[in-house]
């Protein structure tokens, strides 16, 4: 079985995820690697690529996971949401210590993954977050080589927001306000 990273209850609007809620694992200070957790877990083998958008549920603002937050993504040990490493780098969302370890242990470079040892992991995890009926690992490939993917950083994501989105509060200014009766 894979271990689980970013399953929390305020991610799925309901509560028994696997990682509880995401509130208990915030902390003022992250761990010193953190830059370079947060790298390896942006490089991260996407599974599942789903289309959709999100915002961070502790501040209600859109981040540079927003489009496709719940994507499933793996380094053959470890399984986690796409939007998980917003979450380490802004709230410094704990860590297990086996996670580390192991990302430490690799140099915090992503391994290739071998199909045929990971897809037995992949079956017995999926149900577990809420993917029963995924549709099981079908490539021609026999291995996941990482690959560099473009990933905007938390700085370049702000940088290129405009001010006016930046600052205004959360909620939708598509719709202007009536004007009010006097």
């Amino acid at each position: 079985m894979l271990g689980l990273l970013g399953f929390y209850d305020e991610l799925e609007n309901r509560s028994g995820q696997p990682n509880g809620s995401i509130r208990d694992g915030v902390q003022p200070v992250g761990e010193p690697d953190e830059r370079e957790l947060v790298a390896y877990l942006d490089a991260g083998h996407v599974l599942i690529d789903v289309m959709e958008a999100g915002h961070d549920v502790l501040t209600g603002r859109v981040h540079r996971h927003s489009p496709g937050c719940s994507s499933l993504v793996t380094d053959g040990s470890w399984l986690w949401r796409q939007d998980f490493p917003h979450y380490v780098e802004t709230h410094h969302v704990s860590l297990p210590d086996a996670f580390i370890e192991h990302v430490r242990g690799l140099n915090h470079q992503m391994p290739t993954i071998v199909i045929a040892q990971f897809a037995p992991h992949y079956d017995e995890t999926m149900p577990l977050v809420g993917w029963a009926s995924a549709v099981p690992l079908r490539s021609t490939a026999t291995t996941l080589v990482p690959e560099q993917r473009a990933v905007t950083s938390k700085a370049q994501f702000e940088a290129a927001r405009p001010a006016q989105e930046r600052n205004r509060p959360h909620g939708s200014w598509d719709r202007p306000r009536k004007p009010r009766r006097t």
